[in-house]
């Protein structure tokens, strides 16, 4: 069935031409499950059955294919037209989707007698004008409300023709009576006067709010001085309105007039693609939208399917279109610009900044809904890095701590899926070693972890770490696989002279892991080994400080275990109760044994006078 399916699609790519166009391929069951376009057919579609492709996904995909067709265009931008309805239609299991492809808000000015502006998500053909699409619905209403603020406009359904007027079919409503609108349906209003608002608002809809403001101030200085001022006032309410409202708009520049900027991120699954529109020196419109990647696609092309998709859906002209880097794409009337220096410049990086934000946006909403996905996200990131089979969702890292071979202790930290499990962190006593010797600690101490996990059948790590570099992980490799025979990865962590995280060390011999310093896998790699280094240094100290309170009491007839415990309850240490007054001790543990701790601890004059005093 295989050999029969490749020989029909070899005999279909042996006739193809190589024009521009749009392939489709076809699963077992005539469905589409993947739409490209192609410069040159033929190439194109060649390339998938000519070798072996490096995406696991792209092999897969190939493996389903069972058909294919194709269509013949004019030119590569007709191409990518036709790709992105064809996806859209048949939403193909392979391609790129558009997550969000809702219908989105309008303002539309009505083609009518005394024209209503209002919202919308329905375009109609019917010779009115709209505004947008808004990026959302409180944006549109915002300025609506501007609008409404400024102008007497009626909201009223009535088809107010000259003839319904004056035939007096309609009455005022509430909106005549609190001046919002002046009574155009009973002929209050001349059609006219009406027409210069509406003039105005198309204005301030197509952003060209500086011109407005110019002619308000304007109209305002000649009320004023024909002494016309609760008219003057009116239009500086207006005026004032019109630069709050101007004010919150991003303005860039006076000479930048009627252009697109795009800018784009991507994560492993998904990419994200900014638009933003500059007409008359100000941003006006703004929007994010991401797409889910199915196959290991190029950004140029992910770019060039989201530029069609904007630019139709915002109905955009524009003959100059800013752009991080080139996409897959051409056209004819259009010039695609990235911009080094400049205004054009920052304006790309103001999209930029809008993109990352989103992105960042998008991953705290999922890590939200899926607390557990940036974790599996990281250790994904480790097994990448590491070629490991699975992800390391149990790691366990060890460290030691001791001073000139005294006191010598050893810590062994637990992370599953990528968090602290503290029930499951153990403290070590370093038993065989004599000295300091970090080597023969850490062989101790993983010898006896393991050999514990392996008699109690518990599980073991994915992934273990050692704090320190190629000497420590030889000593742990020498246990786990040479006496355990055990097949667990081994990593290292590396601190530089300033006793911070530095790198990665892993393989035998071992080499240091690319990873940059302000990823997220890098902090997690950090936390790892700050936490393993507390632990282990807070158990050394804790022995330590037992172990010169013990020496300390031991010196002193008469003072039991009894006794120091509660002593160190109340004092909290052997410092403390050195620096106590006789009358502290006594309260505690009566005047005999304070009368003991005192003088045994060199007590002061002052003191002895006290204990004289007891006596």
């Amino acid at each position: 069935m295989i050999e029969t399916t490749n020989e029909h699609i070899k005999s279909i790519i042996a006739l193809l031409p190589e024009t521009p166009g749009v392939y489709q391929y076809f699963d077992k069951e005539g469905k589409i499950i993947y739409v490209g376009k192609a410069k040159n057919l033929k190439r194109r579609v060649s390339s998938y059955f000519n070798k072996n492709h490096d995406s696991v996904k792209t092999n897969v995909l190939v493996r389903n294919i069972r058909d294919l067709k194709y269509i013949v265009v004019n030119s590569e931008e007709d191409a990518l037209h036709l790709e992105n309805s064809l996806i859209k239609e048949y939403k193909p299991r392979y391609n790129v989707l558009l997550k969000d492809d809702k219908t989105y808000p309008w303002i539309t000015v009505r083609n009518e007698h005394y024209p209503r502006v209002f919202l919308t998500r329905n375009v109609i053909k019917d010779g009115s004008k709209y505004y947008g699409p808004y990026a959302n619905v409180h944006l549109a209403k915002t300025v609506l409300e501007l609008i409404r603020a400024l102008y007497p406009i009626r909201t009223c359904p009535h088809a107010l023709t000259p003839e319904n007027i004056q035939k007096k079919k309609f009455k005022v409503c509430l909106q005549y009576h609190i001046k919002n609108c002046k009574g155009a349906c009973e002929g209050f209003e001349d059609e006219e006067t009406y027409s210069e608002y509406i003039s105005q608002i198309k204005q301030i809809l197509n952003g060209n709010i500086h011109q407005l403001s110019e002619h308000l101030l304007k109209e305002m200085a000649k009320l004023s001085e024909n002494l016309k001022f609760e008219e003057a006032q009116i239009l500086k309410e207006k005026y004032l309105l019109l630069e709050k409202y101007r004010a919150k708009s991003v303005i860039v520049s006076t000479t930048i007039h009627n252009i697109d900027i795009f800018s784009y991120a991507e994560d492993e699954d998904a990419a994200f693609i900014n638009y933003m529109h500059v007409r008359n020196g100000s941003i006006v419109q703004s929007f994010t939208i991401e797409y889910k990647k199915r196959i290991d696609e190029v950004k140029e092309e992910i770019l060039a399917l989201g530029i069609v998709e904007l630019r139709t859906r915002f109905k955009s002209l524009s003959h100059e279109i800013i752009v991080p880097f080139l996409p897959d794409l051409e056209f004819k009337d259009a010039a695609f610009i990235v911009p080094q220096r400049g205004d054009k410049r920052k304006l790309l990086e103001i999209s930029e900044q809008n993109v990352k934000q989103y992105k960042i946006d998008k991953l705290k909403q999922n890590e939200k809904l899926n607390p557990e996905h940036r974790s599996m996200k990281l250790l994904k990131e480790i097994q990448k890095e590491l070629c490991m089979n699975t992800p390391p969702l149990h790691i366990e890292c060890f460290d030691n701590s001791n001073i000139q071979g005294s006191d010598a202790v050893a810590a062994c930290i637990v992370f599953k899926m990528g968090k602290p499990a503290k029930s499951e962190y153990r403290k070590y006593n370093i038993k065989t070693v004599v000295g300091p010797d970090d080597y023969a600690s850490m062989k101790e101490v993983v010898r006896r972890r393991y050999q514990r996990l392996i008699r109690e059948e518990l599980p073991l790590p994915d992934l273990i770490i050692a704090d320190g570099g190629k000497g420590q992980m030889e000593i742990i490799r020498e246990v786990i696989e040479d006496e355990l025979h055990l097949e667990i990865p081994i990593a290292g962590l590396v601190k530089n002279e300033r006793h911070r995280t530095s790198e990665l060390l892993f393989g035998f011999p071992p080499k240091a892991i690319g990873i940059k310093i302000h990823s997220q896998l890098f902090r997690l790699l950090e936390q790892i080994q700050s936490e393993v280094h507390r632990f282990a240094i807070t158990f050394h100290k804790e022995k330590r400080s037992k172990r010169q309170t013990a020496s300390a009491f031991d010196q002193i007839k008469g003072i039991g275990d009894k006794t120091k415990t509660t002593l160190l309850k109340e004092f909290k240490s052997l410092k403390r109760i050195k620096e106590a007054q006789f009358e502290e001790i006594a309260a505690v543990i009566g005047n005999a044994k304070a009368r003991i701790i005192v003088e045994n601890f060199h007590p002061s004059e002052a003191d002895k006078t006290n204990i004289e005093e007891y006596k």
